[in-house]
């Protein structure tokens, strides 16, 4: 699914009626409809509901919406900022509809701030709200009376669900917060989600202990071919129809490939089992562990499922260079399909260098996490993914030490960088943090919208670095797709253990728990609607 700027979905309009004919009032009335069919849906015990409109499309939308809840028997009311005379367009052809055939509908003209304070009392009966003020064309800051009436409902306790966007935000914006814009519970946006829909956060529901409320994408008639994007972005949530796929009834472990997990050192030996646990939970056929000897015993309480093989250390109890005389990594990697390497390898001795020495003596692929991104601190040109298959996982302060910057700075061209990181380097870079990102050689992106704060614990990576080694050793010929669900389904466990639990005690092993919840999770429900954040409940 591309992920589309302003301009883009302007031009997809244009394309779907002049190329495609499809006219542009078909659209309107597919957007007020998919409004009206998620109320419907989400909202079942909701009578009575105010839809606020603007004079554009956004309010068109509206006014579809608002026809169409008054034809299920819902008690519809419009407030409307401007006169009714002023609506040009599709809007207009939408107002006339709505008052024609649901006479029912009062529509409020608001033409001063006398006019918007005697709709308060209504706003506040309401079951409620939907904004449709204005949507993706607009260009912030909100002013006038949308600006009043941003600030009339901030103050009421009831649930709104944005058209398109929230009133306010630009749908260019990839900022996480956006000023001055309406609240949102939910979002309903059309055709496909613009970069505001991805980066923002746009909806909060406090009431059911979510991080996120939903955010959804509905069609409306644009065909496919009138969707098209040079931003090379892409939502990671698409590829996830790779971990849908049912198994051969005539499987065995040998098709689903083996990964060796390299990592563990004296007092981490909890990283490379919680790595191999997700390995495991993701459907490997064969994992097998190779950590330091002295945590051996420890790594292998994971699961006995696990296979492991003892390793020499130093002094300090990390890996010692020991491992890789004569011919001692040919046999530790001998018929493994995807090596992951780091997860608590540390930093004491032989063990960077050990980490460089087997990513580049490795041909299968490779994901390096952790201590093993550390030991190419300053070294990352050692880093070349050409005819081969490297997969990193960094955080922004491993990032920052690979490409020799500041977190800050990092931080302020997460996209930029991370496309250059790639495409320099031939490989796959999944930067993590708000909104990781999937980076792929061939300079295309695909953001991830899955997860919340709960994931902020010790373990996170190592169990994303199990699910990613897990991905790739099922699906060899597919590494893009492989990697891009590997990040949205660890999002997504954890978005169920936030669901189950709470954001504060959710552990990492919590989320291995979850990947089943997110493997039988479908990202479009019966109605048509793809969740790009939010569960459906």
């Amino acid at each position: 699914m591309n992920i589309l700027t302003a301009e883009e979905m302007g031009a997809v309009d244009r394309r779907t009626a002049e190329e495609f004919g499809v006219p542009l009032q078909s659209l309107m009335e597919g957007a007020g409809d998919a409004v009206a069919r998620f109320c419907l849906r989400q909202h079942v015990s909701v009578f009575r509901t105010v839809v606020l409109c603007g004079k554009g499309n956004n309010g068109g939308d509206g006014f579809v919406a608002a026809r169409r809840l008054a034809q299920t028997g819902w008690q519809a009311r419009v407030v409307l900022l401007g006169r009714m005379e002023e609506v040009k367009g599709e809007a207009a052809i939408a107002l006339e509809r709505l008052r024609r055939e649901t006479p029912a509908v009062v529509v409020d003209e608001v033409l001063d701030e006398a006019g918007l304070k005697a709709c308060a009392p209504m706003l506040s009966d309401a079951d409620l709200l939907i904004d449709a003020v204005v949507g993706t064309g607009f260009k912030p800051p909100l002013r006038g009376l949308a600006a009043l009436l941003r600030e009339m409902v901030e103050g009421i306790d009831i649930p709104m669900i944005a058209v398109d966007l929230p009133s306010g935000w630009d749908a260019n914006s990839m900022e996480q917060t956006a000023e001055g814009s309406f609240r949102a519970d939910a979002v309903v946006t059309f055709t496909a989600p613009k970069r505001a829909h991805m980066f923002g956060h746009l909806t909060r529901n406090e009431k059911t202990g979510g991080t996120f409320g939903p955010v959804v994408v509905a069609e409306i008639g644009s065909p496919e071919k009138a969707v098209i994007s040079t931003g090379g972005l892409t939502w990671t949530g698409t590829s996830k129809v790779l971990a849908e796929k049912p198994r051969d009834v005539n499987s065995n472990k040998g098709k689903f490939g083996h990964v060796l997990v390299i990592g563990g050192s004296y007092g981490k030996a909890g990283a490379p089992a919680m790595a191999s646990l997700a390995c495991l939970r993701t459907g490997a056929g064969l994992v097998t562990a190779a950590v330091p000897k002295s945590v051996a015993d420890t790594v292998a309480g994971i699961a006995p499922e696990l296979m492991m093989v003892p390793l020499a250390e130093g002094s300090k109890g990390a890996v010692s260079f020991k491992n890789l005389d004569g011919a001692k990594l040919d046999a530790l990697v001998k018929q493994i399909s995807v090596v992951a390497v780091g997860p608590g390898l540390s930093t004491e001795g032989d063990a960077p260098a050990f980490a460089r020495q087997v990513v580049e003596k490795t041909t299968v692929p490779v994901v390096i996490d952790a201590d093993a991104l550390n030991a190419f601190a300053g070294k990352a040109h050692l880093l070349n993914g050409k005819g081969r298959v490297l997969v990193l996982t960094p955080h922004p302060g491993e990032m920052a030490r690979l490409a020799g910057l500041t977190v800050k700075e990092v931080e302020a061209d997460r996209l930029g960088l991370a496309r250059r990181f790639a495409t320099e380097h031939k490989l796959t870079l999944v930067l993590k943090g708000w909104r990781t990102l999937v980076a792929h050689p061939d300079g295309s992106i695909a953001v991830n919208t899955s997860g919340n704060p709960a994931m902020a614990k010790g373990g996170s990576g190592d169990i994303l670095t199990g699910i990613v080694a897990a991905m790739l050793a099922q699906f060899p010929g597919d590494v893009a797709r492989a990697v891009e669900t590997a990040v949205y389904l660890h999002g997504l466990a954890g978005d169920f253990a936030a669901k189950a639990m709470d954001e504060h005690t959710v552990l990492a092993t919590d989320t291995v728990t979850h990947l089943s919840d997110a493997f039988r999770y479908r990202v479009t429900d019966e109605d048509g609607f793809t969740w790009i954040c939010g569960l459906r409940g």
